[in-house]
């Protein structure tokens, strides 16, 4: 991993990567920003992206391909079924992983919907060290429930703990005396905790949790959407992995585990999915939901050309130069921020720089969703759009109550290869302006409410007109044109 000195400059991540496409981006005016943020309902995930300066929002299928996986698009093999492409997928997963059986969906929440119709009955207990929203709504959807048994210390937001997404033992040995073996359909540990900051989990920690659940006879699941930021974060803060390759840490990681499921758009830079199952009559027992829900079995929803592009993908997946882009622009940003008293969820993780709204915008109550309506704000002052996660990503409690969210943040996502470093810079000087006028900031209400996953298509309103006063605020630091 290459070290980038300057002869007069502090140290700065450098891309290791030239652009040879670009694609414009257009800066709204404040005023116009407002009126486009009415019209989504406060919902950044609302807004048109011709809309957008600075779309944050993911690193979900917005990654930048290379030269190598956009040429690769080209030898696509486009048969229904049989599809040749399909083999060389399988290959180079198994190359990778050792496990032999892929079923090919069309996301990663295809992954979550076809596992929880398998092994999720009513009454059941699902362990995780953390939840995501789809792989916690398909668990509660069919009358199971979820318990997070995430250390303690993983949620305190200004830490120096290199893996904050470490599951606790003690409490998932509670667990199962409390819940029953049997009772528990599986264990899902998460390769970087997406809602508490990209957070790692160690390999040592996921060793120490499967051997507890074979031991138990429980079955075991690798969420691997996320695992090109863990395996950086494994190899360069985990002492006893400093020698090992990413590729050698990969295999350690996957042998621990029954199944392995992945988001495409995250971990392989393209748009897809697929489930690896190392048993072959468990495979079998599954091949029925792919058919029934996803496509062929060749293909499984997925556009063959950018399976094509994944499996080079895969491969970029393995080099430590490529996967330590992002959380090394990341942790620019969270330093940065934080030396100008920003409140950031540190250390840096994967995925994108956390704020946390909780202490940003402590004057707005969790029941108005303050990383709601921060995430709102910040596309008013800079065009950025970030994602809310916290209290407004949260479902309700049964009797109507909301259920107050752990942490309270907003994600300022980087998508791989896309931002350049004085972007990131724009929005450390945008965010800095907003925390220093957080005062200005009020509270969402629902307008319309989904009862499912609210947080994608939810229509808000403010709670008073504040953001009016936060554009006047802007526009006389920035003027009409910003």
């Amino acid at each position: 991993m290459p070290k980038i000195k300057f002869y007069n400059r502090p140290e700065v991540p450098m891309e290791m990567h030239k652009v040879k496409i670009v694609q414009k981006l257009t800066l709204l005016p404040a005023k116009e920003r407002l009126s486009k943020m009415k019209e989504a309902g406060f919902n950044t995930f609302m807004l048109h992206n011709g809309d957008i300066f600075m779309d944050m929002l993911t690193d979900s299928g917005v990654n930048a391909m290379s030269d190598n996986m956009q040429s690769a698009m080209l030898r696509a093999d486009d048969a229904y079924a049989g599809s040749e492409t399909f083999y060389r997928m399988r290959d180079k997963l198994e190359e990778i992983f050792g496990i032999k059986y892929l079923l090919p969906t069309h996301q990663g929440r295809a992954c979550e919907h076809i596992i929880a119709q398998h092994f999720v009955k009513p009454g059941n207990c699902i362990i995780m060290n953390y939840h995501f929203t789809t792989s916690k709504a398909h668990v509660t959807r069919l009358g199971a429930h979820v318990e997070e048994l995430i250390r303690d210390e993983g949620l305190i937001a200004k830490s120096s703990l290199p893996f904050k997404g470490n599951i606790d033992i003690d409490k998932v040995k509670a667990c199962i005396e409390k819940e029953g073996a049997d009772n528990i359909a599986y264990i899902r540990i998460e390769a970087g905790t997406n809602l508490i900051g990209g957070q790692p989990i160690s390999y040592e920690n996921m060793k120490e949790a499967t051997e507890l659940a074979k031991a138990n006879g429980i079955l075991t699941i690798l969420d691997a959407s996320l695992l090109q930021d863990n395996l950086y974060f494994i190899k360069t803060r985990e002492e006893s992995m400093k020698d090992k390759s990413i590729a050698e840490i990969t295999r350690m990681i996957a042998d621990l585990f029954d199944i392995i499921y992945f988001s495409g758009r995250k971990f392989g830079f393209g748009r897809g999915g697929g489930i690896l199952v190392r048993d072959e009559n468990l495979f079998h027992e599954m091949e029925d939901y792919i058919t029934m829900f996803e496509g062929f079995l060749t293909y499984g929803g997925m556009s063959v050309k950018e399976m094509e592009a994944m499996i080079v993908g895969f491969d970029e997946t393995m080099d430590l130069d490529i996967i330590s882009q992002g959380p090394q622009f990341i942790d620019h940003c969270v330093r940065e921020l934080d030396a100008c008293g920003v409140p950031m969820i540190t250390p840096g993780g994967g995925l994108g720089a956390h704020m946390n709204a909780r202490e940003i915008v402590s004057h707005i109550p969790s029941e108005q969703y303050p990383a709601g309506s921060l995430v709102a704000a910040l596309y008013l002052c800079g065009g950025i759009r970030g994602m809310e996660r916290g209290t407004l990503s949260e479902e309700r409690n049964p009797d109507g109550t909301e259920h107050i969210a752990s942490v309270e943040m907003v994600r300022l996502a980087f998508p791989r290869r896309v931002f350049t470093l004085s972007q990131t810079e724009y929005v450390i000087d945008r965010v800095k302006w907003l925390y220093d006028h957080r005062h200005l900031i009020g509270g969402l209400r629902f307008v319309r409410e989904p009862k499912t996953l609210r947080f994608f298509t939810g229509m808000l309103e403010p709670v008073s007109d504040w953001p009016e006063k936060l554009v006047e605020a802007y526009i006389a630091d920035f003027g009409e044109d910003q």
